[in-house]
């Protein structure tokens, strides 16, 4: 799968957040935008996903492999996302959060055992039953992320995912999170403010952005 933007453009109002913008991202690529705060970043990931408020006007389009996605609902796009929060349900065991992501077509004990398989590759399987609240930061990441893996994304946006992680957390759940996106061979963008959250050799897109994106290249 790869994952265009083209001529991408939002407005509010009569305001324009940002010059049209175009980039391919390949398979298994962490594509990285970086900008200050109020830039539209967030809001370009929305916009991509699906979420973009009514205030907001859009023109140009997102492929997923070659096709079309801008006038889907969210949940055909098969889009996932990743927040600095980890958004899991509170009210819910680990278990059940994994099993909230996983599609539908998996029904009765299939679903239990593809959430079960993910927590024993993790080497977690002894959180199934415990609640959200109970279990540490990295570990709420973790679930987080395979949540939204289960749900077989075609294509995943990051929206500061490391940021609210101490250093030493972050690094490794960067790799981890990097590491899981390569296996898949998943198309990814990543919204930033920290270059250390950068993959070796990655490409970004400095903020001003322009049409002309620095080193593109051909997946």
């Amino acid at each position: 799968m790869t994952l265009s933007v083209n001529n991408l453009a939002i407005q509010l109002g009569d305001t324009s957040l940002f010059s049209p913008v175009s980039f391919d991202v390949c398979p298994g690529e962490v594509f990285s935008l970086m900008g200050p705060s109020g830039c539209g970043k967030s809001t370009l990931l929305s916009a991509i996903a699906g979420h973009l408020v009514n205030d907001f006007s859009l023109s140009g389009d997102v492929t997923l492999n070659e096709r079309s996605v801008i006038a889907l609902a969210p949940d055909q796009r098969k889009i996932g996302l990743l927040f600095q929060d980890d958004l899991l349900f509170p009210h819910l065991s680990v278990l059940e959060n994994l099993m909230f992501g996983i599609p539908r077509h998996y029904r009765g004990e299939k679903r239990v055992k593809r959430a079960e398989s993910t927590l024993a590759t993790l080497g977690l399987s002894q959180l199934a039953n415990k609640q959200p609240s109970e279990i540490s930061g990295g570990q709420r990441a973790r679930i987080s992320l395979m949540r939204m893996l289960l749900s077989e994304p075609q294509a995943v946006l990051l929206d500061e995912p490391f940021s609210k992680l101490d250093k030493a957390l972050r690094n490794e759940f960067r790799q981890f999170v990097f590491d899981q996106i390569n296996n898949r061979q998943i198309p990814t963008i990543m919204v930033t403010h920290d270059r250390d959250d950068i993959p070796l050799h990655g490409r970004v897109l400095d903020w001003p952005w322009t049409n002309a994106v620095q080193e593109q290249q051909a997946c």
